[in-house]
Formats: structure tokens, C-alpha cells, sequence
């Protein structure tokens, strides 16, 4: 990720959920990747902590921000399993959170004169997102949603919307052996190693590529934009 990082010069990185001194600090150290890192928020209450900051600079996280959605309390399972407990202050009550989330995110969008809408969020394709969130998507003429949580690298397609739905979700660990999401027809492109994407826009192209994890490149795709001029 380092070399690939210096070769593209890249000026930020998202980042969906890691672990931090283990996963992140120790890990990412070369060079290159020592620019802003843009955390959306996981699973993890901690990774809101500001003391995160004063161990590592470049880590901000927050529950929403620019066009990061917080989507855990979306999950209506986290609510109720036993086996975890979650700190929800801030968030309770859920409803009224969410559709402040739903509120603030569309308002961002529309408001936006952006050439590419991207908005990053946790979690993929669940149910809720796709009931909730989706709409607002298309609505905006979101370009890109990203996510991590899965921990493998996907590229689904949407039949009835240009957006593309890219999942980035194996820089700590993979879903090795787990292919079920191979059988879906809107999938095109599923790897259950380690590794990442980049994101490189000019005003008219985007390119997008997955790596493995020693840099190699396993999908590519390009869309491309057309530059109005003002009548």
C-alpha cells in the first residue's frame, strides 16, 4: 500500500474501520501514507476517542462528517444481541438519531456542487441501508457509495441507478474461503484476500483499482463525466 501510495501521490486516505494502534498506527508507516486519514465510523464507540489524535495525528474520526454517514445504528441487530454491549449515548433515541443522519446527509448532498458525489458509510448492502439510505442516494445523483465492515473487496452494480457500490473492507483481515456473495448477479468483482482500493478523479474520469495486498492490481474500472459549459 506504501509503494502504491508514493506512485499515485495520493493526498488522503479513508479509512471504514481499523483497529487503531495494532491495525493502524504500527501498520501504515511508510512515507507516503503519512497524509490525512479520513476514519468512518465502525463498530468500535472508541474509535471516536480525541485522545486518538494525540497518539496519532493524522487519525479523525467522527460519528458524520462531509459525506461520511454513520451507518451502525442503522443495524437493528446491535440493539438487541446479547453477546456485545454498546455505549449509546448521542445516539439514543434511535429513530430520532437516524433520521437526523438521513436529514443531515441529504442536505450535505444537495447542497453539494461537487463533480463526484461519494459518500462513505461502515456497512454495505444491509437491509435497513437499502430501505433507508438507498433512496437518498439516488435521489443525489451519488456517484460512489464506499464501505468497509466485509472484510474483502467487492464491486457491486445497481440495475436501476449509475451508482457503484465498492467495498474495501481486507487491509486487516479477510474473508478467505467465504465466496456466497459470488452468486449474486450484481457482483462484479469479489476477492476474500487482504488488500485495498485507490481512488484517483479528475474532473471528467474516474479511476478505481483494487489491489491485493503486495500490490497487485486484481480489478480495474473507469467512468467518465461530461463537462457542461454554462449557457
Amino acid at each position: 500500500m506504501g509503494r502504491i501510495g508514493k506512485r499515485l501521490d495520493i493526498d488522503f486516505i479513508v479509512s471504514t474501520d481499523p483497529a487503531f494502534e495494532d491495525s493502524f498506527t504500527k501498520i501504515y508507516t511508510p512515507k507516503s501514507l503519512q497524509k490525512q486519514w479520513y476514519a468512518g465510523k465502525g463498530d468500535a464507540e472508541a474509535q471516536l476517542s480525541p485522545l486518538l489524535r494525540k497518539v496519532d495525528s493524522r487519525w479523525i474520526c467522527l460519528r458524520s462528517f462531509l459525506v461520511n454517514a454513520d451507518t451502525t445504528p442503522f443495524a437493528e441487530e446491535y440493539f438487541t444481541e446479547k453477546q456485545h454491549s454498546y455505549d449509546w449515548r448521542g445516539v439514543t433515541p434511535q429513530k430520532t438519531y437516524i433520521a437526523k443522519v438521513l436529514k443531515e446527509l441529504e442536505s450535505a448532498l444537495r447542497q453539494s456542487t461537487a463533480k463526484w458525489k461519494i459518500v462513505v458509510g461502515h456497512h454495505g448492502d444491509t437491509q435497513e441501508l437499502i430501505q433507508r439510505l438507498l433512496p437518498i442516494l439516488k435521489t443525489c445523483n451519488v456517484d460512489f457509495y464506499m464501505n468497509g465492515h466485509d472484510h474483502c473487496l467487492e464491486h457491486i452494480s445497481d440495475n436501476e441507478s449509475p451508482i457503484l457500490f465498492l467495498t474495501s473492507g481486507a487491509g486487516s483481515k479477510a474473508w478467505r474461503g467465504n465466496v456466497k456473495r459470488l452468486n449474486r448477479e450484481d457482483v462484479m468483482f469479489f476477492y476474500d484476500g487482504q488488500g485495498f482500493m485507490s481512488v484517483q478523479l479528475t474532473q471528467t474520469e474516474s479511476v478505481i483499482m483494487f489491489y491485493d495486498v503486495f500490490g497487485t492490481v486484481l480489478h480495474r474500472l473507469t467512468t467518465f463525466r461530461q463537462l457542461h459549459s454554462a449557457i
